[in-house]
């Protein structure tokens, strides 16, 4: 496989599972962030007040995955593919063409947002996403900054930019819910959710905002190298582009990944609306009471889901501009080891965050939502959504694949596919069975598992790339299994003594829960690691590639864990 020799701003050229594991680092950080502060949140607002945030927050989601959210995966793709042949003038035109269509793209989405509030969703959560309207507009000219960054393969700044965000957006998130809720306590409980609920949306725009002047300040300080590479750019005129090419690529690209990411996160939107429609028409009951319902599958349940999904969103962000490259110098090889080492990493992640969320879910949600009212409906959500981890995770990381290696519309229409049978699924289940929010796990299970089917169909019948299946799924489910039993029974044997210590059959909370929580992991910890190691199926190279990797292996020989 060849090796680049390219300088990159913010320092050396780095593997890409390195940088994808620099990036996975803080998206788990941002989610540990964001499920630590969302529980006392909850507290403060209520679980009507979560709900209301929830359902604003999924239409702001939609509008900003059409106007900016995914601008840094497409944006990377593009200049990446520009810096893989030294044309550094152009990378750069088209980060500027970039600025100039999220400006155009974010303000009319920020416009809709808040001019259309009412008709988007209903009157109680309306206020809420008002508030979320100029968050819209920021977040694009912070998808720019990042994807230029993540073009010259550097994740750290907007690693650290996330973690910014979400430390900023906890803080003033519970502030400001805290405030409004006692400048309302002598109204009635609605007006209360409300007003909680507005104060956590105006944390999400601090944060955002937040970020926006630390990666400002970023692209200012790297300006002198951005200055130098311009300058020792020899691409002859005729290849320069204008700004119709720079305008048709950067559409080009931004709009099927849009299109992708979209339709990919619009059943978010789509379960609202039918579970809330359906539940309130047929069920009679009331918004308020439907709103929390989905409350604890999209604010509770779905939020411990996707903590670890967001190792595949790190992967696929590096992966993106990596793949990018080897595909314009038509490195076949290198494209189908950057896939495979992807993939193998993933796996390895996903598979028993998959198995421990599942025999875990009952002191993970008493730890995170220890509201009594909701924990076991939320620990069951989690047991029934935690497939979903490993079909999220192979789905989120071939749209990568497809895309950076141009197969841009093929995702869309795979996700589309899997959106009307979600949907068709969601509905059926509503209308003739008493599942309720369960019905919302199945429709997830279906979209999730048939976009991880056809996106890798497609990569096979597209790029001639047949996946390794023995160390890539089976070992590390086998692995897995052996290390879910170990941890249940830890888990199964630390509660049956509480109960006898505590004399009742009351909920564990507390220390006691932290106590058979934290040993639990611990266990489920060392028993993975020593079958993946003993096993043979984590080589030297793929503990090499992650941070710290350098560190750990010599430890692991010596232990002889490690061949």
């Amino acid at each position: 496989m060849s090796k680049k020799a390219r300088n990159e701003i913010g320092g050396k050229p780095g593997n890409f599972i390195f940088q994808a594991g620099i990036l996975a680092a803080a998206g788990i950080v941002v989610r540990i962030i964001g499920i630590l502060y969302r529980s006392p949140l909850v507290v403060i607002i209520g679980d009507e007040g979560n709900g209301y945030y929830n359902t604003a927050y999924a239409i702001y989601t939609i509008i900003l995955l059409v106007s900016s959210y995914s601008i840094p995966s497409a944006i990377s793709k593009v200049i990446a593919a520009r810096l893989s042949l030294g044309e550094y003038r152009n990378a750069y035109r088209l980060f500027i063409g970039s600025i100039v269509y999220v400006v155009i793209v974010g303000g009319i989405g920020s416009i809709v947002c808040g001019v259309f509030a009412d008709r988007l969703v209903g009157a109680n959560s309306a206020e809420v996403l008002k508030i979320f309207a100029p968050t819209i507009f920021f977040s694009g000219l912070l998808g720019s900054l990042r994807g230029f960054f993540q073009a010259h393969h550097t994740m750290v700044y907007t690693s650290f930019s996330q973690i910014l965000e979400q430390i900023f957006n906890a803080a003033i998130s519970i502030g400001a819910a805290f405030i409004f809720v006692k400048m309302l306590s002598g109204s009635d409980a609605t007006s209360i959710a409300i007003g909680g609920a507005k104060g956590s949306a105006i944390g999400t725009g601090a944060g955002v905002l937040a970020s926006l002047v630390f990666m400002c300040l970023v692209y200012v300080s790297n300006k002198p190298l951005i200055k130098k590479h311009l300058e020792q750019d020899k691409t002859p005129a005729i290849r320069i582009m204008n700004s119709i090419d720079v305008a048709m690529s950067i559409i080009g690209m931004v709009t099927p990944v849009v299109l992708s990411t979209c339709i990919y996160n619009l059943s978010t939107v789509i379960n609202l609306k039918i579970y809330q429609g359906t539940v309130m028409n047929y069920g009679g009951v009331s918004e308020a009471v439907a709103t929390t319902g989905y409350g604890l599958f999209s604010g509770k349940a779905m939020q411990i889901i996707n903590i670890p999904i967001a190792i595949a969103t790190a992967v696929s962000s590096a992966i993106i501009p990596a793949i990018a490259n080897s595909h314009e110098r038509g490195e076949k090889e290198g494209e189908y080891y950057k896939i495979s080492h992807a993939m193998r990493v993933t796996m390895m992640i996903a598979i028993p965050s998959a198995v421990g969320l599942f025999v875990l879910s009952e002191p993970i949600t008493i730890l995170l939502y220890p509201q009594k009212s909701s924990y076991i409906m939320v620990s069951h959500l989690i047991k029934a959504l935690s497939i979903t981890v490993v079909f999220y995770c192979v789905s989120t990381l071939s749209n990568a694949i497809l895309q950076g290696t141009g197969n841009v519309s093929v995702p869309v229409k795979n996700a589309l596919i899997a959106l009307i049978a979600q949907t068709g699924v969601l509905v059926l289940l509503l209308r003739v069975t008493s599942l309720d929010l369960y019905a919302l796990c199945l429709a997830a299970v279906t979209y999730s598992l048939l976009m991880c089917i056809l996106n890798s169909v497609a990569i096979r019948n597209r790029l001639g790339y047949v996946q390794e299946y023995r160390n890539t799924f089976l070992m590390p489910f086998v692995a897995s299994a052996m290390m879910g039993l170990c941890a249940g029974g830890c888990n199964m044997l630390i509660t049956h003594l509480l109960h006898e210590k505590k004399g009742s059959m009351d909920m564990i909370r507390g220390w006691d829960n932290i106590l058979r929580l934290v040993v639990s992991i611990i266990v489920a910890v060392l028993v993975y690691g020593v079958l993946m190691l003993g096993l043979g199926i984590i080589s030297e190279e793929e503990i090499t590639s992650i941070p710290g990797g350098r560190k750990i292996a010599p430890v692991l020989k010596r232990c002889r864990l490690l061949r």
